[in-house]
């Protein structure tokens, strides 16, 4: 798709769904010169093509695409900067809207987290981002230790983010799967960190259900079934791919908590938008590059 032509398809989306939602209350003082939406529509055209940070973002548009913003001439990278955070609530809002009209009511869902270090390990001792707010947790992947958040998401058989929670990285997967899980819970499938025969006995009695591959998978009682559930949650994984290689949301550079969970927004938020334009294009919901190419 070319890039005006892209620009233009996000804008409509962003700008419909905003005036369906009602709108976001006047703020006090001079009207901004960039509209929410234009701003909205940077940021997450932005990140779908590969600028992972608002910097990248104001510059690459500041000098390519003033013919579709020309009031980005007149504005200071701080400002946007600061314009696009300001905006967070609103991005949740639309997140939420967004996919309300693509994933079915009482779906299945997947379950699962992945590490954000907010330093180097060796560093953690003395690093003072996020004092008090990261902790110190164990990334089985990479097989080594981390200080930082761990990103809890719950998604659709299909991929589509359905709920996301930012926690530290000593929070326990268990304690997360309860608040993630809808009202009522449904069907929910997770990987071995998620096996919990208390846990499931909760969903059940309030009308669904979380399944998870036994913990240990060397004493593993059925291990064809374990990897029949491994593989239906591969497609979390696949979110987790994008978010990481795609969206670079482990580099964080922020240095507190609400600029980085407004980076997740953004991210999330950039994701959906992409789901729901190759959903109406008859497209697999995790398809990113036909949009951009």
């Amino acid at each position: 798709m070319p890039p005006q032509e892209f620009l233009l398809v996000v804008f409509c989306l962003i700008d419909d769904e905003m005036k369906a939602s009602g709108g976001p209350p006047r703020r006090p003082g001079p009207r901004p010169r960039l509209a929410d939406s234009e701003v909205i529509t940077i940021e997450l055209v932005g990140e779908l093509w590969g600028f992972a940070d608002d910097s990248a973002i104001f510059r690459h548009f500041r000098t390519h695409h003033l013919a579709e913003f020309p009031a980005l001439a007149r504005v200071e990278r701080t400002r946007f900067v600061r314009h696009a955070a300001d905006l967070c609530w609103l991005k949740r809002r639309l997140q939420r809207r967004l996919v309300q009209g693509l994933a079915g009511p009482g779906c299945a869902w997947l379950i699962d987290s992945c590490p954000l270090p907010v330093c180097r390990f060796g560093r953690a001792g003395y690093c003072r981002r996020f004092k008090g707010l990261a902790a110190y947790g164990f990334d089985p992947l990479a097989r080594k230790a981390f200080y930082g958040f761990r990103l809890h998401l719950r998604t659709g058989m299909g991929g589509l983010v359905l709920g996301y929670e930012l926690a530290p990285a000593d929070a326990h997967e268990l304690d997360l799967a309860r608040e993630l899980a809808p009202r009522p819970p449904g069907l929910g499938i997770g990987d071995r960190n998620y096996w919990s025969p208390t846990l499931r006995q909760e969903f059940r009695a309030a009308g669904g259900d979380l399944i998870a591959p036994f913990k240990q998978g060397k004493h593993d009682p059925d291990p064809e079934g374990s990897e029949f559930l491994l593989g239906l949650r591969r497609r979390i994984e696949t979110v987790f791919s994008h978010l990481v290689d795609w969206f670079d949301c482990r580099r964080v550079k922020v240095r507190d908590l609400w600029h980085l969970e407004h980076r997740l927004v953004r991210k999330i938020l950039a994701l959906t938008v992409a789901a729901r334009l190759n959903v109406e294009a008859g497209r697999s919901p995790l398809q990113l590059r036909p949009l951009i190419d």
